[in-house]
């Protein structure tokens, strides 16, 4: 996600000498160099540590001691953490109380520009700040805010792990083509170019895609006898509990995250 937002950047007209990465190692930092011509250190050095923006985009687990070598300089620069789990909180705590942070929770398709980040920000946070940190995560798709922390957690359900239900789907439906007789290469086509025109479709049409749903189910036809199984199977309901898990895991997660 960290090389999805350089390179995003770059695109954007960012100059790469004012991108400064950490990264410990040393096989990665020569590639962000190679890849990007961005600067790149082990350890903070003098221009990491006159950043005006701290983007933290590690593993959860590991962003506590990740912040132990910026502590000490992080209280004059904005913090935007894209680390799944981790609240604020726990963020503020281990950078000795700085609470000039924002928290994101990006997802995949970020990687090819086409990701959706929400984005949200305490009080403590100002509107310049904010700004910033949309700018920033705009770089590689569109961006929402939510109005409290709590809230990416059923954002973490729904667009944050969403990549992996799609990927599922299109992997369904190519494979029962499969089972009605198919080609595998036709069936994977089938599906992956429907997935990809249907929801290119829903986003270019501005109404609502039960409208457009309806639009495509003709009575007595194939569509309505499709839906039809998904109803008796009651597959909507066994999707909101799907989130719910997922969105019940990220709660328990953050908690597990901050315990000292």
């Amino acid at each position: 996600m960290a090389s999805a937002l350089i390179g995003g950047l770059l695109a954007k007209g960012f100059d790469a000498s004012s991108i400064s990465v950490i990264e410990r190692f040393e096989a990665a930092r020569e590639n962000l160099v190679r890849t990007y011509g961005v600067r790149a250190s082990a350890a903070p050095d003098d221009a990491t540590r006159g950043a005006d923006t701290l983007l933290l985009a590690v593993k959860p687990q590991d962003l506590r001691t990740a912040l132990a070598p910026v502590a000490a300089v992080a209280g004059r620069m904005l913090v935007i953490s894209i680390v799944a789990g981790v609240r604020l909180a726990d963020i503020s705590r281990w950078l000795a109380g700085h609470d000039r942070i924002v928290r994101s929770m990006p997802n995949t398709p970020a990687l090819i520009g086409a990701g959706v980040a929400a984005l949200y920000a305490p009080r403590s946070v100002v509107p310049a700040d904010r700004q910033r940190a949309e700018h920033i995560l705009a770089a590689v798709g569109e961006t929402v805010w939510v109005e409290s922390e709590a809230l990416l957690d059923p954002v973490t359900a729904v667009s944050g792990s969403g990549p992996a239900y799609v990927f599922w789907f299109i992997e369904q439906l190519a494979q029962s083509g499969v089972a009605l007789g198919l080609a595998e290469a036709t069936a994977r086509k089938l599906a992956l170019q429907t997935v990809l025109g249907a929801a290119q479709l829903a986003a270019r049409s501005g109404e609502p895609a039960s409208v457009l749903r309806e639009r495509v189910t003709s009575k007595g036809g194939t569509t309505e006898a499709a839906l039809r199984v998904f109803d008796e199977e009651r597959l909507a309901e066994r999707l909101r509990r799907a989130l719910e898990a997922a969105s019940r895991r990220s709660t328990e997660l953050g908690e597990q995250l901050g315990k000292d």
